[in-house]
């Protein structure tokens, strides 16, 4: 399992989860630490062994996990505020795509192995603040700085719904089942229906919500200004339960992480990680909240201003070395085959 952090000081911090002899004690080992960017990076997104981050300095910088390295980089005309990788089942240890959303209100779409450039779609009028792709991979949605909720075909390559928000919305995100989506407008969390957008609940959080991610069974994870990972029970509409003061400042990240047997031993814990602008990285057996308030399983302390967090569960396989490629839009490229 794997983790990536960025930072406000340019710096990306690329970290192992790895498991000792007892099943409950983990360890985070460092894979690299470098200033990467020539400005804040604002966003991570990882899937097997390729990471990714976007930054302030209007470059994505590519990083092959397995050999702990920078890799190449992807150039825009404005500051990447959002990314998301896009990984088939059948090709689960590797993506198939980049998504790249920027402060121009763009959404560039990527061939992941190469990375090349495949088509740039205007979306929103002002800067993209937040993307997730469909587990299907043939749609994405994408939130606004000009208060817009917009839908993109990603099979056609183009935007097919738009619309007005009361509010602008910081993070949208599908669950892990593609059959809801959740936005957060400043302390809410508003569940909707993927079919036809229809609001399920509207959760109320105290403070501002800066992060979230699904885990499984209908949970979704936030954290924020708060200092606490909450996990919200989407068919109840209520809080399942909650770590208290997890971090010593507001939460800037959080990953929901799932392993094998192999990797954690037969207890096999539930581990979500988070991260803070505080500088510490931990992880957490969610199943002990229930037995008292848990401590770490484990914790780094990149003694930085973190921005933005991404993970994956999956092993970072030994594979050829990535291959980025720049080149020229192609408006009759697919973006995510089907």
């Amino acid at each position: 399992m794997s983790l990536v952090a960025g930072s406000y000081e340019r710096f990306i911090w690329g970290y192992k989860l790895k498991s000792r002899k007892h099943p409950h004690s983990l360890t985070l080992t460092s894979l690299f630490s470098f200033p990467s960017h020539l400005s804040t990076i604002k966003t991570v997104a990882v899937a097997g062994s390729a990471a990714v981050s976007g930054g302030n300095d209007d470059t994505i910088k590519i990083y092959d996990l397995s050999t702990s390295s920078e890799i190449g980089s992807l150039y825009h005309s404005s500051s990447i505020t959002s990314l998301s990788f896009f990984s088939p089942p059948s090709l689960s240890s590797f993506p198939r795509n980049l998504l790249a959303g920027d402060a121009e209100g763009c959404l560039s779409m990527y061939d992941a192995d190469p990375f090349v450039l495949l088509k740039t779609v205007k979306i929103h009028k002002k800067a993209i603040n937040s993307l997730s792709v469909h587990p299907s991979g043939k749609l994405a949605l994408t939130v606004g700085h000009d208060e817009c909720l917009a839908m993109v075909n990603l099979v056609r390559g183009r935007r097919s719904f738009y619309c007005k928000l009361s509010k602008e919305a910081s993070i949208v995100q599908f669950d892990g089942t593609g059959e809801k989506f959740f936005m957060v407008v400043d302390e809410k969390i508003s569940v909707h229906e993927s079919e036809d957008a229809k609001l399920i609940f509207e959760l109320d959080n105290n403070k501002r919500v800066l992060c979230a991610a699904p885990g499984h069974n209908g949970i979704l994870f936030t954290g924020g200004e708060d200092r606490n990972v909450t996990a919200w029970d989407t068919a109840s509409g209520k809080v399942a339960y909650s770590i208290e003061d997890a971090h010593a400042a507001r939460i800037k990240g959080i990953v929901v992480l799932s392993k094998s047997v192999d990797d954690l031993g037969e207890e096999d814990p539930y581990i979500v990680a988070s991260a803070s602008s505080d500088g510490v990285i931990r992880t957490w057996d969610v199943r002990m909240v229930n037995k008292g308030n848990p401590n770490p399983l484990a914790e780094a302390n990149t003694k930085s201003r973190l921005t933005c967090l991404a993970g994956s569960s999956i092993k970072s396989l030994k594979r050829p070395r990535l291959e980025m490629l720049n080149a020229d839009e192609n408006p009759d490229a697919a973006a995510v085959e089907s």
